[in-house]
């Protein structure tokens, strides 16, 4: 009973190992180091969430600008629909 479970595990396994090596070797080409990949991907998670982080503070002020014409609206449609539905 165990074997189909570890086939449906095996398989994936492999996949992961044959394209971590074409990773690896395409990597070794450009004199790529693991220490180098693994001391610089702090600084892009830094550098990713920085984008981030600006991104959203740019979006907040339109979108509470917007939510305040917005949601009135909406509000005003939904108790439209609940009177025009209750006569």
């Amino acid at each position: 009973m165990g074997e189909p479970h570890f086939r449906n595990f095996r398989v994936p396994v492999l996949k992961l190992i044959v394209i971590s090596l074409i990773v690896g070797l395409l990597l070794s080409l450009f004199n790529m180091r693991p220490e180098e990949l693994l001391t610089r991907f702090g600084d892009t998670v830094r550098a990713v969430f920085s984008i981030v982080v600006g991104w959203v503070e740019t979006a907040v002020p339109y979108i509470l600008l917007g939510a305040v014409v917005v949601i009135p609206i909406w509000l005003a449609l939904v108790l439209w629909r609940y009177v025009r539905g209750k006569i």
